[in-house]
């Protein structure tokens, strides 16, 4: 039986892979994605979390639970890794935009409190799943809760912003789908969704 993790992190990767279709990734496939080397940079270790998540979700789903510490060794590198790009393509794409004349100092000042919440809610969960590793229950959800920050940004290009309760729904509706299996499965939903909530 397929575990409710498996499952999740296939429909956000799927998620993001639709959300950025029509910007980037159909463009890519056609050789039409004319970025800065940095965006496919951005672009490839992102997706290769989503990549990471559903591997990792799967080995465990398996039993193959050795197989999955090892790999998660690199994955704790790698989600360095996310961050240190999360970060640099923030500053680089506000910069572009605001060479371009696109953006005042205003609008580079509101877009960046948004990429940076983004990236220290990653860091906060995925630091907390680092160091919970060894607690799996917990750092199952830890990991959960630090992809569903990452899918901000996919989400905005999906579902508008405004009715803000609107977005909100879309944005966390994998945790949603998580609490109720919390809740379904265990009688009542982990305090770490609670919190991270």
């Amino acid at each position: 039986m397929t575990s409710v993790y498996v499952t999740l992190a296939v429909a956000m990767t799927m998620m993001v892979v639709a959300s950025f279709w029509a910007i980037y990734v159909g463009p890519l496939l056609r050789g039409d994605a004319d970025r800065p080397w940095l965006f496919h940079l951005h672009g490839a270790v992102f997706l290769g979390w989503m990549g990471l998540l559903v591997a990792q979700a799967t080995l465990v789903s398996v039993g193959r639970t050795r197989l999955h510490r090892r790999v998660g060794t690199l994955g704790m590198a790698y989600g360095a890794l996310v961050v240190a790009l999360g970060l640099a393509i923030t500053f680089v794409a506000t910069s572009m935009h605001m060479a371009s004349g696109a953006w005042d100092v205003d609008s580079a000042a509101a877009f960046l409190l948004l990429p940076l919440g983004d990236m220290a809610l990653f860091a906060g969960f995925f630091g907390a799943a680092v160091a919970y590793r060894r607690r799996p229950e917990l750092h199952k959800r830890l990991m959960l809760l630090a992809t569903v920050s990452l899918l901000f940004a996919a989400v905005t290009r999906i579902v508008p912003v405004e009715p803000a309760w609107i977005f909100l729904l879309a944005w966390l509706a994998p945790l949603g789908v998580a609490m109720l299996h919390d809740w379904r499965t265990r009688g009542r939903v982990h305090q770490a969704y609670v919190i991270g909530l």
